[in-house]
This record gives C-alpha cells, sequence and structure tokens, in this order.
C-alpha cells in the first residue's frame, strides 16, 4: 500500500482554535451521485417592500416605526433573545441540574436601505459603512459593564433560519462568554503563552506559503478554507496584522476588510449562482475590561451548501453521535472558490 495521501485516505483533522477533530473522507466523493442537482429559480425582489418591517419608514412588529434611514440602520431588537433587565438568580439540583440568569442586549443591523440586495452586490462604500457601523457598536456595547462579549453575526437565507430577505445582521451582547468563545480563548490563550505569538499569525504564514486552502487575499486579509473545516465551503477570513479587535484597525485596514468581505460573499454567490445562505460571525477580544493579547481577530462564514443550490449538507448519525465528517476536502473546496469570477454572476 502507498503512503497516506490527505486527498485519497479517510483521516481525522484537529481544529486548533477549539481543540476538537474532524473526521475527512475524500475518497466518497469518487462515488457515483444519484440526487438531482438544478439551478434554483430567484425571486426577484423590489427595491422596497411595503410589507417589510426592515425597510425605511415602515412599522415593524413590535410597534415602532423605522426612519427613512438611506443606508446603515440599527435598533434594539423587538424581540430578542437576551434582555437588559432580568434579575439575578440561579437555579440547582442534587448538583445536576443548574441555571443562572443571563443580562444582554440584541440588535439588528440594516446593512442598506434596498430590500433587494445582499452584502455581495453592494457596492464597497456601502459595505465600508457596515464595517464602520459594526466597529460603532462594538465600542459602544462593550463599555457597557456588564457586557462582556459582543458577537456581531449574520444569518443569511431562509435555509439558515432568516424570516426577512432584508440585507440585515445582529448583535447579541451579553454577561457570559458563549462556549465557543471560551474554547476560542483557551485554546489562543494557550498557544500565545507557549510561543509568544498568536495562533491565527503562525496559521495564516502556513497557508501564505503552501496557498491550497487560500480563496482570496488583499494587503490585510486572508479568506482560507481552514484545514480543519467541517461544512463544505466553510471559510475563515483573518487579519494578516495580529489585532484583537475591529477598532484597531486603521483606515485603510477597514477598506480592505470592507474589500474581502465583497470578494469572499461574491464567491459563494458565484459558486452556485444563487444568493448562497450562511451564518456567519466575527470572533474578536471579549469586552471584560482585559487585553487578551492572545486573541487575534477572525471571522467565520458557515454554509450550509453541499453539491448544488438545493442540495444541503445535514448533521446527521455518525456526526450527531460521534463527531463532525466531510467528504470534500478542504483543499477542493478552495480550488473551486478561488477559481470562480470576481464579478457577481448577476453582472455577467
Amino acid at each position: 500500500m502507498s503512503g497516506f495521501n490527505l486527498t485519497e485516505h479517510p483521516h481525522r483533522r484537529y481544529n486548533p482554535l477549539t481543540g476538537e477533530w474532524i473526521l475527512v473522507s475524500p475518497h466518497r466523493n469518487k462515488r457515483p451521485w444519484q440526487g438531482k442537482v438544478e439551478k434554483t429559480e430567484e425571486t426577484q425582489r423590489a427595491t422596497y417592500d411595503a410589507a417589510c418591517y426592515l425597510c425605511p419608514g415602515n412599522q415593524r412588529a413590535g410597534g415602532a416605526k423605522n426612519p427613512t434611514y438611506r443606508d446603515t440602520f440599527v435598533f434594539t431588537n423587538d424581540f430578542g433573545a437576551l434582555q437588559q433587565e432580568v434579575p439575578l438568580g440561579t437555579f440547582e439540583q442534587a448538583d445536576l441540574l443548574k441555571a443562572k440568569s443571563e443580562r444582554g442586549i440584541c440588535r439588528v443591523i440594516c446593512f442598506s436601505a434596498r430590500h433587494d440586495l445582499t452584502l455581495p452586490e453592494m457596492e464597497h462604500p456601502a459595505i465600508r459603512k457596515v464595517v464602520d457601523l459594526w466597529a460603532d457598536q462594538y465600542e459602544e456595547l462593550g463599555k457597557i459593564d456588564f457586557i462582556n462579549h459582543v458577537q456581531i453575526f449574520e444569518n443569511k437565507g431562509a435555509i439558515m433560519g432568516c424570516s426577512n430577505p432584508h440585507p440585515h445582521g445582529q448583535i447579541w451582547a451579553q454577561s457570559t462568554l458563549p462556549v465557543e468563545v471560551q474554547k476560542e480563548l483557551q485554546h489562543q490563550k494557550a498557544y500565545f503563552n507557549q510561543y509568544g505569538r498568536s495562533l491565527l499569525s503562525d496559521y495564516v504564514q502556513l497557508e501564505l506559503q503552501t496557498k491550497d486552502r487560500i480563496v482570496a487575499e488583499n494587503k490585510h486579509f486572508v479568506v482560507v478554507v481552514p484545514f480543519w473545516a467541517l461544512w463544505p465551503f466553510e471559510t475563515l477570513v483573518i487579519s494578516k496584522r495580529h489585532l484583537t479587535d475591529i477598532l484597531q484597525f486603521t483606515d485603510e485596514e477597514r477598506e480592505a476588510f470592507a474589500d474581502i468581505i465583497k470578494k469572499n460573499t461574491t464567491a459563494y454567490d458565484n459558486l452556485f449562482e444563487v444568493s448562497f445562505p450562511y451564518s456567519a460571525g466575527i470572533h474578536q477580544r471579549p469586552t471584560d475590561g482585559a487585553e487578551h493579547p492572545y486573541w487575534h481577530f477572525h471571522v467565520h462564514f458557515y454554509p450550509p451548501l453541499l453539491r448544488s443550490a438545493s442540495v444541503k449538507k445535514f448533521m446527521v448519525g455518525y456526526e450527531m453521535l460521534a463527531e463532525p465528517q466531510r467528504d470534500i476536502s478542504a483543499e477542493g473546496a478552495a480550488q473551486r472558490l478561488r477559481d470562480l469570477p470576481l464579478e457577481h454572476y448577476k453582472l455577467m
């Protein structure tokens, strides 16, 4: 038998950010695919929808009326998962059943006044305004004494649970560090303490040397399908400079961040020529007052599509009972995304 080959043989890959493993089975891509592959018909949306509770001037579900905003707009979620005024309290029974109250603030960010756009279809200056608003909100919420983590994220597409197609994202700011953030904090801190460098700084250098998993890059950011990717076309946006949060960006880096967001989301749309669904979120330094010098700014993109616009990857069976698994290698996924045109398919 020939030597072990990452592109041919089943293997497990390690995620240094979380300490978890994933099973990769590249040989399964050789099996015949019996499923149906077809393009989906996209509904053309108007630039304004009188029934949309996020469009300018419209009344929201909670009764408040939106201003006639022209670009970005942020408001406190009328039905937020977290609430600012929550009584302190705990529950414990037999050292097995535990609960504690959690305070927080949930906000909604409208990326554009236009109902028919998404981030990849927006012009660069418009995306830059979104970046600036992300920074403003991170700073404003992070200064609140009981807020220790600010999670900025976007759910795009109905398949990802997005209930309104108007271009928007969310912010959940809360008292406790969420589980995924705690895992990343622990592993980044341990690496920094051992090597004196950020984990993602060293990882970026490895990727820039091989270029096997790079999707796009500019002067200040790189997009990779991470070596340990779980979702078929998962990507990670990483700042080339070791920055802990968005407030440390220079003006040039904010411009570059807007550019890389547009490039990455355009590649997604072009892959199956559809408005590509995903959940994406910015991971940056907790806002608990500590410096966290080991933290390295990055953005996760988790898209569910597998073989076409209508074929989704599901977490079932082994993945729910044992550990995550994927068939498409990170290298193969990166190659497909990297080879796509830079111009959005609707403009070609």
